[in-house]
């Protein structure tokens, strides 16, 4: 019985391992078609949005059926529950790609407001949170998921500014460039979200390993 526990908990790993890897693909391919204006490449983000709809189904399914065959104790249940959150997670930031790759389309066949700087800066932010909080969950990282937690102030300042840019130096000047720069202000809002998503995967990762629990109390952060 214990043995069949333990294959089955694999495969769950194995399942929110897959579930990552299809999110990351989705951030990365979102920015890439803003960045090279590629209406293609964001429609496959959109289009592919089923495949991480349905594992996430079925991943939940599995974390309900092992919960009640096996009712497992401590740290077994804390692992299957974890996975539960992560992998509701990795949905939502799935959908934020989506998003972006909607804002996306509304861009691309007109002129482009700026360069893009910042965007791209806090897109590489997003991308590296997501690989180290799923890093994280799959090594039993503490340290690694602290670092997650604590990147998201940088997130935050760096939406700040680009939204500060967009409205004070462009709409505030030129309400017609509303309709190229609400986009961007949407991208930068929904990479941040993101981050804040990849936060609560951090944040569930301390506690399946250490079962404390540091959401909403960030001195839990500091190590003894």
């Amino acid at each position: 019985m214990e043995r069949h526990f333990d294959e089955e908990l694999k495969e769950l790993h194995k399942g929110i391992l897959r579930m990552g890897v299809l999110v990351q693909e989705a951030i990365y391919k979102s920015i890439e078609a803003l960045k090279n204006r590629d209406k293609a490449q964001a429609q496959e983000v959109i289009n592919t949005d089923n495949e991480v709809d349905e594992l996430e189904l079925v991943i939940d399914e599995r974390c309900i059926d092992l919960i009640a065959r096996y009712q497992p104790m401590a740290g077994d249940l804390r692992f299957i529950t974890t996975g539960m959150k992560i992998n509701a997670e990795l949905e939502r930031i799935a959908d934020l790609a989506v998003d972006i790759s909607q804002r996306v389309l509304g861009l691309v066949d007109k002129p482009l407001l700026k360069p893009l700087i910042d965007i791209p800066k806090l897109s590489t932010i997003t991308q590296n949170m997501v690989r180290d909080s799923i890093d994280s969950f799959v090594k039993k990282d503490v340290e690694l998921a602290r670092k997650v937690v604590l990147s998201d102030s940088e997130a935050d300042q760096l939406r700040n500014r680009v939204q500060e840019e967009l409205i004070n130096d462009y709409m505030a000047r030129d309400a017609s460039s509303a309709d190229r720069a609400v986009p961007l202000l949407l991208i930068a809002r929904h990479l941040e979200r993101i981050c804040d998503h990849t936060t609560n995967i951090a944040e569930d990762v301390i506690y399946m390993v250490e079962a404390k629990v540091v959401k909403h109390h960030p001195k839990e952060l500091e190590r003894p």
